[in-house]
């Protein structure tokens, strides 16, 4: 029974994610915030989002999630994704905790298009063992206030960006980025201020 329970509850949010227009937003907020470990007012879920393992996500108020957004924080129980007021997901942005990682993001930030947090790797040591097999190691990623990230950025585990930090299009962060810096490239590195 818990099965079929199971299968019933997948097929009403997969089609709950194709309903458009401003009542689809509504419907998937109020769907939503029973289920997440803590969600605000003013919250927009675009058609398309994919959000997985509510009880370890926390919504701030005026949180916008744009189409196809996906939030992941999902795997051994110690997973954690918090976004603060104000902040924007736009298309296609991936925000993935899996695998025991943890992804905080401060208030007033504009997360641009194809963005990819990802708070976990792969551990690939043993020549013997697949890696998919070798499991992950958790790690932790945190964007303080008012950072602006471009779109197709990658920020990958253990990296912390500063408050008003701007991060260019298409720059992949591999390592922590101090307040008000503006970088770019891949890895990415500092080009200038904001003054």
């Amino acid at each position: 029974m818990k099965r079929l329970f199971n299968e019933l509850n997948e097929w009403f949010r997969s089609l709950l994610r194709w309903i458009p227009g401003s009542s689809g937003s509504r419907l998937r907020y109020y769907y939503y915030r029973n289920l997440l470990a803590g969600c605000g007012n003013g919250i927009g879920i675009a058609t398309g989002c994919h959000i997985r393992n509510c009880r370890n996500i926390v919504l701030g108020n005026n949180v916008g999630l744009s189409i196809n957004t996906q939030l992941y924080a999902g795997g051994n129980g110690n997973e954690k994704i918090t976004i603060g007021n104000n902040v924007n997901l736009n298309s296609n942005v991936m925000i993935n905790a899996d695998c025991g990682g943890c992804i905080e993001i401060g208030n007033n930030c504009i997360i641009g298009p194809n963005v990819v947090f990802r708070a976990s790797n792969h551990i690939f040591s043993n020549r013997e063992i697949p890696v998919r097999e070798q499991g992950h190691e958790p790690g932790a990623i945190i964007i303080r206030d008012d950072v602006w990230i471009g779109a197709n950025v990658v920020v990958l585990p253990n990296v912390t960006i500063g408050r008003g930090a701007v991060v260019a299009a298409g720059a992949v962060v591999t390592k922590d980025v101090d307040e008000y810096i503006i970088v770019a490239g891949t890895p990415a590195k500092p080009i200038g201020t904001r003054n």
